[in-house]
């Protein structure tokens, strides 16, 4: 079962991500490059083991319990 902190847990990082995606939208459409932060966020990103993600359906399974 999912607790209410692990739902309230990935919403902030839902948030977290929307944001980091409209920042990189906006520097796209603005600067046409990518801001040296930005760069190193997606290498960061890159990094991250696909294992260590969840799978859309497997979120959706968690959050419906």
């Amino acid at each position: 079962m999912t607790s209410e902190a692990e739902i309230k847990h990935m919403h902030e990082d839902m948030e977290v991500l929307k944001r980091d995606i409209a920042l990189i939208k906006h520097i796209l459409i603005e600067e046409r490059e990518l801001t040296e932060e930005a760069v190193k966020s997606l290498e960061e990103a890159r990094k991250t083991p696909k294992k260590d993600y969840i799978s859309h359906e497997e979120l959706k399974k968690r959050l419906l319990k």
